[in-house]
C-alpha cells in the first residue's frame, strides 16, 4: 500500500474520532433546575436567643431574589414599622432585612416568607422558609392548628390570615379594628389548614380574616372574618375551625347624587328597611315625589316631577336606630330618566321561571285590554297580570307549554308610570324547547337528626343561585327541566325560619347559618333523569 493512501487513511482516521469526540461533547443543557434554594449559614443564626441585633442576613447555595415579597412575608408578631429587604429587584448570594422597629422584650418572632425567597434562574420557591428568634431568654414553642372554611362558598378565598390576641386588661372587643394581634400567620394558596407557631403560653382570642387592605386590622365594610367564640388556652390539642363571612354593614347612608332631572338617589349600607327619606325644603305644590327602592341594589330613589331648583335639603331618619342626618343636593343638568321596559327572560324562556316586565320608572297603573298574549297559532293564551309594586314589575302568569312559541304585544298606553307616561308598541317573541332538551335532577337527603328547615339550592359552577326549594319536613327534591351543564347542590339549614341564609356578626357573637355542598359537581345532560345522595352534616 502507498504512502499517499496510508496517508489518506490516517487523515481519515483522526477526522472521524474528532467527529465523534464533538458528538459526545456537544451540550444539551442538563435536565431542568428544579432544587430550590438552601439557607447556608444565618447571621444571627437560625433561633437566636436574646436578640439585639437590626439586621439579619441570610446566606443562600445560589443566586436569590425576593418575589411578592409584601404578600408572602408575615412576620408574628407584626411589627408597626415594614422591614427593609434586599435584594429588591435583582439576585444576590442573600437576603438581608434591616428591622426599624424597637423590639418587645422577651418576645419571640417569627418571619415567614411564604415563596417569597426563588432562585434566579428557574424561580424555585425555597417554601415557607421562617426564621425565628427571642429577645428573650429562650424560644416560645406552643403551637395551634386549625381549619378555615367559608361560611357560604364551597371554595375558601386565598390568602386568609389567621390572628391571636391575648387576652389581658387591655383587650375588647374593639381591639380588633384598632390594633395589630400578638401572633399571625396567613394561609397560601387554596390551603385551608393554619398552624401557629411559637407561641407563648396564655388565653388568646383566635380569629381569621380576609384582609383586604392588609393592614392586620379588622375592616367591616370589606373584610371576612371568622372567630372562635371560646377563650384560646395555650397550651391546647384542640383544633380550631373558622368560618369566614362578610358582615351586614353597620347601618350609612352614602352621599346623595342628582342621577336625573327627575330622580335622586340614595345609597346606604346595611339594613335600609327603616329609612324614611323627607324634604325639609318646601316643594312647590305642583311637584309630585314617590320613594321606590332600587332593583338588586341598596339605593332609594327618590323621584320628582322637574322644576326650577337650586337644592333640595333632605332629612334621613332610621327609625330602628333612632338616627338622622341631613343632605344637601343641588341641582345639575342632567337628563330626564324616561319610561323604559324590558322582559326578564329573553328568546328561550325556562318552564318554571316567571315572566316579568321589568319598568325602570315608578310603575303606578296597566291596562289589561292593551295587553295580549298568544301562541304560534296566534291563539289568545289565558293569563294574570299583576302589578308589584315593591319589585317595580308587571307579572304574567300562565301556562308554559314545551315546543311553543308565545308573543306578548303592548299597546300603546298598556303601561302608566309615575310622571303619566305611556308606553309605545312593544313587542315581545318568546319560545320553549322540548322537555327531551332539558335534564330532571331528584337530591335524596340523608343524615341523623336533620333540623328543619332547609333551604335546598342548586346552583351553577359560578356559585349563582339556579333553583332552590323550601322544606319544614322531609320529602325528595325535584328539579324538574334543567338546562344541561355542570350544578352544585348546597343545603342551607334556616335555624332563624327566616326563609333565606343569614350571615353572622363578630360584636354580637353571632355565627352565620350552616351551609352543607355536596363534594363534587353534578353533571347533568339533555334528557336525563338523575338521582343523587346528599348526605347531610348538620
Amino acid at each position: 500500500m502507498s504512502r499517499k493512501i496510508l496517508g489518506f487513511i490516517f487523515v481519515f482516521i483522526i477526522v472521524l474520532v474528532s467527529y465523534q469526540c464533538a458528538q459526545r461533547g456537544t451540550p444539551t443543557g442538563g435536565p431542568k433546575d428544579i432544587a430550590p434554594p438552601e439557607l447556608i449559614r444565618a447571621e444571627p443564626p437560625n433561633m437566636s436567643i436574646n436578640f439585639k441585633e437590626q439586621k439579619i442576613r441570610l446566606y443562600f447555595n445560589e443566586l436569590v431574589k425576593l418575589k411578592d415579597i409584601q404578600k408572602q412575608l408575615i412576620i408574628s408578631p407584626p411589627l408597626k414599622y415594614t422591614p427593609i429587604l434586599s435584594p429588591q429587584g435583582n439576585a444576590n448570594k442573600y437576603v438581608e432585612i434591616t428591622i426599624k422597629d424597637t423590639l418587645a422584650d422577651n418576645t419571640t418572632y417569627t418571619l415567614n416568607f411564604g415563596q417569597g425567597i426563588v432562585d434566579n434562574n428557574e424561580e424555585n420557591p425555597l417554601p415557607f422558609f421562617t426564621y425565628v428568634f427571642s429577645t428573650g431568654d429562650y424560644i416560645d414553642s406552643l403551637e395551634l392548628t386549625g381549619v378555615i372554611k367559608d361560611a357560604f362558598n364551597k371554595k375558601v378565598d386565598e390568602f386568609v390570615s389567621v390572628m391571636l390576641y391575648k387576652i389581658d386588661s387591655s383587650y375588647t372587643d374593639s381591639t380588633l379594628y384598632k390594633k395589630p394581634p400578638n401572633y399571625i400567620t396567613n394561609t397560601l394558596d387554596s390551603s385551608v389548614i393554619f398552624k401557629l407557631k411559637n407561641l407563648k403560653e396564655g388565653k388568646y382570642a383566635l380569629f381569621a380574616l380576609k384582609d383586604n387592605a392588609g393592614n392586620n386590622l379588622f375592616d367591616q365594610k370589606t373584610d371576612k372574618i371568622g372567630f372562635v367564640e371560646d377563650t384560646i388556652n395555650l397550651p391546647t390539642d384542640s383544633i380550631y375551625l373558622l368560618n369566614l363571612f362578610k358582615e351586614i354593614p353597620d347601618y350609612g347612608v352614602a352621599v346623595p347624587s342628582m342621577g336625573a332631572s327627575n330622580k335622586i338617589s340614595f345609597g346606604y349600607y346595611g339594613d335600609g328597611s327603616a329609612i324614611n327619606i323627607e324634604t325639609i325644603t318646601k316643594l312647590p305644590d305642583t311637584v309630585k315625589s314617590i320613594i321606590t327602592k332600587e332593583r338588586e341594589k341598596d339605593t332609594l330613589n327618590f323621584w320628582f316631577t322637574p322644576y326650577a331648583m337650586d337644592s333640595i335639603l333632605f332629612a334621613i331618619t332610621n327609625d330602628n336606630l333612632k338616627v338622622s342626618d341631613t343632605f344637601n343636593v343641588k341641582s345639575r343638568k342632567v337628563a330626564f330618566d324616561s319610561l323604559r321596559l324590558s322582559l326578564n327572560q329573553q328568546g328561550n324562556i325556562e318552564f318554571d321561571k316567571p315572566i316579568n316586565i321589568l319598568v325602570n320608572t315608578p310603575l303606578v297603573s296597566f291596562d289589561s285590554t292593551k295587553i295580549k298574549l298568544t301562541d304560534k297559532d296566534t291563539l289568545l293564551v289565558a293569563n294574570n297580570l299583576k302589578l308589584d309594586t315593591l319589585e317595580n314589575q308587571l307579572n304574567f302568569d300562565f301556562k308554559i307549554l314545551p315546543n311553543q312559541s308565545y308573543k306578548i304585544e303592548l299597546l300603546p298606553g298598556a303601561i302608566t308610570d309615575f310622571f303619566d307616561n305611556t308606553n309605545d308598541t312593544v313587542v315581545y317573541n318568546l319560545r320553549t324547547k322540548s322537555v327531551a332538551d332539558y335534564g330532571n335532577l331528584s337530591l335524596e337527603l340523608n343524615g341523623n337528626n336533620i333540623k328543619y328547615p332547609i333551604i335546598v339550592q342548586l346552583t351553577n359552577e359560578k356559585g349563582d343561585l339556579q333553583r332552590e326549594i323550601y322544606a319544614n319536613q322531609p320529602q325528595t327534591y325535584a328539579f324538574n327541566n334543567l338546562n344541561p351543564g355542570k350544578y352544585m347542590a348546597r343545603v342551607i339549614f334556616d335555624s332563624n325560619k327566616n326563609r333565606k341564609w343569614d350571615t353572622g356578626n363578630f360584636l354580637k357573637k353571632i355565627q352565620p347559618e350552616k351551609i352543607s355542598y355536596y363534594p363534587s359537581l353534578i353533571e347533568l345532560r339533555a334528557n336525563w333523569e338523575k338521582i343523587e345522595t346528599f348526605n347531610l352534616i348538620n
